[in-house]
């Protein structure tokens, strides 16, 4: 690939700055820096705006990757009291609470830093600061940090490099724009977000302290994976969500593992329950909720995490100035190439819409940059596959049997259960089952729910089977070691043709 040759100027001053760039891209999560990146190995020069001290967005510092930190910790006390059963016991472990956080900072650390390298080796200017348009061909950065980000150990990461510049405000001239604005955690009304112990997500993954009681406000997957974390370090955890199941638009056969088993875990699950206000006191926050199996009277607890979704961040960077289109949430609308309705503006990422998840913004990244560098390219996937980090893992894909109900599709399903893994039993999580959708007439795969240990691993060979049109045949056919929990996708499909042995085959 061609190397970028950017020669933007290095500004060092506190004046209104100006400089010109040939790709503009506002916003340095997992889908701004991919498409930075992508663009400057495609010879363009590239501009990067963050409004953060560090790269890499929400996903990697206050994210997806500190999450999935404290949630291996969690996997690891909930291993050592299932390895109770089988005959190995340990003593109730003790929370170094300033480790743990340290721990969590170094691992934020590292990645961010591995990208500020990446950048500077590929000539990709940094501006960090608050951007908003000025018109379709121009932008203003003021110099407002968000410092928000955890950085627990080693003061505040240095990005500072030959390649970033430290401004006041600086105005951004243009040939094409690749907007990775992103998301922010949804908030409901009249509540008081002013009281440090009524959480979002970013404030629950400071973890500042371990409360002894904590509700969790929404049981989607954000939710669900804090509860797994809290719980594991020692709080007594209820969930409140106003849907009738947990992870509402995930199958109810594979939540209702999940639910079983964290039913044993947790204080109360509340759903088809909504919050109708919460009460501050010196005591605690005093919680009143409405709904079937709502408590009658209101509930103390010491802090409560709102995690009710999340929303785009389209309406804070003054987009009608450039006349690019907004729905009525904040999203902008994008065609197959990513842009929107300004020509040589794109955008990806959560501010385009749902699913809003790192793993679509890099390939929707990609795809943008190299449109914009001539080469013919759509985003045009079969599938996006979810996972839930949780105790056990959900993770999904392609079609499901909400959505195939709902529009009259043709399915069949084949199911192996777990219980007769031999992987599974050896490791004592044998609760879990795969679950593949079919086409009836060719045996196609459709779709696919796993619910177990790893998950959200085994999920990526039902989502390269559905890439490649891969048939039951197909799976069953293809030798997968043993024992493992991979072979169940392999046993799934061998019920789906019968040719089944480790169980009866369906008739």
């Amino acid at each position: 690939m061609p190397t970028s040759t950017n020669s933007n100027p290095t500004l060092k001053d506190n004046t209104t700055n100006s400089i010109h760039t040939e790709v503009l891209v506002l916003g340095a999560g997992p889908g701004g820096y991919t498409a930075a990146f992508r663009a400057a190995d495609l010879g363009k020069q590239v501009t990067l705006i963050e409004r953060h001290a560090n790269l890499g967005g929400v996903c990697l510092n206050v994210g997806c990757i500190p999450s999935k930190t404290l949630l291996h910790v969690a996997e690891i006390i909930n291993e050592a009291t299932t390895c109770k059963r089988m005959g190995v016991k340990f003593q109730k472990p003790e929370i170094d609470l300033d480790t743990l956080r340290t721990h969590k900072a170094r691992v934020v650390k590292r990645l961010t830093q591995g990208l500020t390298a990446l950048a500077k080796q590929r000539q990709v200017q940094i501006l960090h600061g608050e951007g908003r348009f000025e018109s379709a061909n121009s932008l203003i950065v003021t110099n407002t940090l968000d410092n928000t980000i955890d950085n627990t150990i080693d003061n505040t990461i240095d990005n500072t490099s030959d390649n970033t510049i430290d401004n006041s405000i600086t105005k951004i001239t243009f040939d094409h724009a690749i907007i990775a604005c992103g998301s922010r955690p949804a908030t409901i009304p009249n509540f008081p977000y002013t009281d440090s112990r009524l959480l979002d997500s970013t404030g629950a993954l400071e973890l500042k302290t371990i409360p002894k009681k904590m509700l969790i406000i929404g049981g989607g997957i954000i939710g669900l994976e804090m509860a797994t974390i809290y719980q594991a370090l020692g709080s007594e955890i209820d969930i409140v969500e106003l849907q009738p199941q947990l992870i509402p638009g995930c199958d109810l056969d594979l939540v209702k593992v999940l639910h079983k088993l964290i039913a044993k875990r947790y204080r109360h699950i509340m759903t088809d329950t909504a919050v109708t206000g919460i009460d501050n006191k010196p005591d605690g926050l005093w919680v009143t909720f409405n709904g079937s199996k709502a408590p009658q009277e209101p509930i103390r607890y010491d802090q409560v995490l709102v995690a009710v979704g999340r929303v785009p961040y389209g309406n804070q960077i003054d987009a009608p100035k450039a006349g690019i289109q907004l729905d009525a949430k904040g999203f902008i609308p994008v065609d197959q190439h990513q842009r929107t309705n300004v020509p040589h503006i794109y955008a990806i990422g959560d501010v385009v819409g749902q699913p809003m998840l790192a793993h679509k913004a890099t390939h929707e990244a990609k795809v943008a940059a190299e449109v914009i560098a001539g080469i013919p390219t759509i985003f045009d996937p079969l599938t996006i596959p979810s996972v839930a980090y949780t105790d056990p893992e959900i993770a999904w894909m392609g079609l499901n049997e909400i959505t195939a109900k709902a529009q009259n599709i043709e399915y069949e399903i084949a199911v192996f259960p777990w219980a007769a893994s031999g992987r599974a039993i050896g490791i004592g999580r044998a609760e879990g089952f795969t679950k593949l959708l079919l086409n009836p007439q060719k045996k196609r795969i459709l779709g696919a729910g796993i619910v177990g240990r790893n998950a959200g691993e085994l999920i990526s060979e039902t989502v390269l089977a559905l890439e490649l049109g891969a048939d039951m045949e197909d799976l069953g056919l293809t030798i997968h070691p043993h024992p493992t929990l991979s072979e169940t996708i392999g046993l799934a499909a061998e019920m789906a043709i019968g040719s089944i042995t480790d169980l009866m085959p369906s008739k």
